[in-house]
């Protein structure tokens, strides 16, 4: 599996983490006339996260282009979805972005090859660059995260969908608190993935080779599990938030 891959491989099994831990019901209860709320919310991963993942796939594994023109290739749909983004809405799109990023990373990594310490590192330094996309957009108030998460905090009901957005938006009483649990929820992925990102650097350069073939998946999988079980700190206050934005009278 390339670098690239890996890293952004990273990202969704952070969704699939976090959609595991969130959900503790089903999606549907929404009511057959509108937009499932699940489903809209899954609509821009799959866009976003899968179809460069997809276009990889396929024009490295199966149509036999090299790394970097696949890469490259594959980096023009979300290259389209920041742009069309910023001109049709004048907001950049997070997900299309780090997706961008982490392809692009991956692009000048492409030419580090031959010293297998290297190539190690090289992995790290992809999961660092998805964890440092995190912790940015944490800090400046758009964690990256949040678009993942909503779906299955909601799970797919409309009223719940609803009072996320209030309380995203600023527009309940319990916003402030809302936001910083949301901010929260980003900067322990981040900071796991940033943890695994160093820990991966520092053995390839420390520890043997032979080691560090099969230490790399173990960090990978701690990092995962690590940002699952503490990501409840920000995951159980968001659901309470939100289901009681959704029960209260004056939000219906």
């Amino acid at each position: 599996m390339s670098q690239t891959v890996s890293a952004a491989a990273v990202t969704t099994t952070i969704g699939a983490t976090a959609a595991a831990s969130a959900q503790t019901g089903t999606g549907g209860a929404a009511h057959a006339k509108a937009p499932n709320p699940l489903l809209s919310g899954l609509r821009p991963l799959a866009l976003d996260v899968a179809a460069p993942l997809a276009g990889y796939y396929l024009l490295h594994s199966a149509l036999g282009l090299s790394e970097f023109a696949a890469l490259a290739w594959s980096s023009a749909f979300p290259a389209a979805r920041t742009v069309l983004g910023l001109l049709r809405e004048r907001r950049l799109n997070l997900w299309a972005t780090l997706m961008l990023t982490v392809n692009l990373a991956g692009l000048a990594l492409t030419f580090v090859t031959g010293d297998a310490r290297l190539m190690i590192a090289k992995d790290g330094g992809l999961s660092g660059t998805v964890a440092l996309a995190i912790l940015v957009s944490a800090l400046i108030g758009r964690p990256v995260m949040s678009p993942m998460l909503m779906p299955f905090v909601t799970k797919g009901k409309r009223d719940r969908a609803a009072a996320w957005e209030r309380l995203s938006e600023g527009r309940a009483a319990a916003s402030r608190s809302f936001r910083r649990h949301e901010r929260l929820f980003s900067a322990i992925w981040g900071t796991a993935l940033l943890t695994e990102c160093a820990a991966r650097v520092i053995g390839a350069f420390t520890l043997p080779v032979s080691t560090m073939a099969w230490l790399s998946t173990v960090f990978l999988v701690g990092a995962i599990v690590a940002g699952s079980m503490l990501g409840q700190i920000a995951v159980e206050p968001l659901e309470k938030l939100v289901r009681t934005e959704a029960e209260t009278p004056t939000a219906a």
